[in-house]
């Protein structure tokens, strides 16, 4: 059922949020506590469909949490998995989708692993790696595609090599797995993204979590965990925040996201400085990091590199449309294998809405124009849903074909619209 976006009234000045829990943190976490000796305590805002998947495959695996109002504890299991004999289903959560075979690859056991039909159309090239290192894979499906059943008697080797182009999900896959051995892992680095913030964040989490490691340029040598700890508190989802920021440069408005800070470890905090450049006033406060956008009249295009923060490529795409020049959104091609073709998803819904945008191999070119109303094909992808959403807050007339397909990381996304909008 399509939903018709509501515009931001002109009198908006100043805009408050909360938004969800970070699911790329909350997934980290919940692994590294399961693999753990002992309980931890994870505390989190609101949850999200991701991580009631990732929670689902833990139950799947007969590892204990309880929850209780805004946290979780989990009961590790010191990486021996309960029942080593499961089928899991990791229904459209990438973050489990490719972190929970390389961590039963390096416990052991015989298990089955299904998912959503959107997952199965993505290619896990982390398998061929599993298997090259032991793992058995045998193919329910299409090869090096959902589903598949995967055998084990733990990873023997102490080195492993990751290509990050593709997805640094595998490579931190590994890095959360490797602390459950009873000895080192080396994990060498290749592609472009080996510095990438994801990495980045997978090892801020083994830092708390105790898990020793030392990183010599492209190679991390990960150390067996030391004692978990009692307690650990997720951020905000700074990508779920980026929407709303965007509000300050498009609508000028003034945006906080309470309990967004300076110091976060999400790579798509780099979207804030694309406001800066546009003058935005960027200031973190006690409440959270607010964006003041109030005194810009207009902006020019956006020229910019977002192979390392691809997921606010939409949010971008519905500012340059009223940029006051041509953009380009440059180095996304990975994009394509997400829950759309985002590159695609794009250059469609800009020029049905009436802009012109065309691509050429991994960047987009946008050319602003008033856009015309009309509906966003969001593909099923809560990406182009939220991104997209902009243009409507900014202008009406834009309804969203499937607003359901947000629940996979902010359930309440449309809702909270709603109420900023009356």
């Amino acid at each position: 059922m399509e939903y018709v976006v509501p515009s931001l009234p002109a009198t908006t000045k100043k805009i408050t949020v909360d938004v969800p829990a970070s699911k790329s943190i909350l997934a980290r976490a919940l692994l590294l506590a399961a693999l753990s000796k002992g309980a931890v305590r994870i505390r989190f805002g609101a949850l999200a469909e991701d991580t009631r998947a990732m929670l689902g495959c833990l139950a799947s695996l007969g590892i204990r949490t309880s929850a209780e109002e805004g946290a979780i504890t989990v009961y590790g299991c010191g990486g021996n998995i309960p029942d080593r004999h499961a089928e899991l289903n990791v229904m459209s959560a990438g973050t489990a989708a490719r972190f929970l075979p390389v961590v039963l690859a390096f416990c052991g056991g015989d298990y089955v692993l299904r998912a959503s039909a959107q997952m199965e159309g993505r290619p896990m090239d982390i398998l061929p790696v599993l298997a090259r290192a032991g793992a058995e894979i045998e193919y329910l499906g299409k090869p090096e595609h959902y589903p598949f059943r995967l055998r084990s008697e733990g990873i023997a080797a102490d080195r492993l090599t990751v290509n990050t182009d593709v997805s640094t999900q595998y490579a931190s896959g590994i890095l959360l797995a490797a602390g459950s051995r009873k000895k080192p892992l080396t994990l060498s680095l290749t592609g472009k993204r080996t510095y990438g913030s994801y990495i980045a964040m997978t090892l801020r989490l083994l830092e708390s979590f105790h898990i020793p490691y030392v990183r010599t340029g492209d190679e991390i040598e990960v150390s067996p965990q030391g004692e978990a700890p009692a307690e650990y508190t997720v951020e905000p989802d700074v990508s779920c925040a980026c929407y709303f920021y965007a509000l300050s440069l498009l609508c000028g408005t003034e945006v906080c996201v309470r309990g967004v800070h300076a110091d976060t470890m999400q790579g798509d905090a780099k979207f804030l400085h694309i406001l800066r450049e546009k003058g935005v006033r960027v200031t973190d406060t006690p409440r959270g990091v607010v964006a003041d956008g109030r005194n810009i009249p207009t902006y020019n295009g956006i020229d910019e590199d977002m192979h390392d923060f691809s997921d606010q490529a939409l949010t971008v795409a519905a500012l340059a449309l009223f940029a006051s020049s041509p953009s380009i959104i440059r180095n996304i091609g990975h994009t394509r294998e997400q829950e759309s073709d985002r590159i695609l998803s794009i250059v469609n819904n800009l020029n049905a809405l009436g802009a012109r945008s065309f691509t050429d191999g991994s960047d987009v070119f946008i050319e602003p124009a008033p856009p015309y109303r009309g509906t966003v094909k969001t593909y099923s992808d809560h990406r182009v849903a939220m991104g997209l959403s902009l243009v409507g807050l900014k202008q009406g007339g834009v309804a969203i074909d499937d607003p359901t397909c947000c629940k996979k990381s902010f359930e309440g996304f449309f809702d909270l619209l709603e109420s900023l909008t009356k």
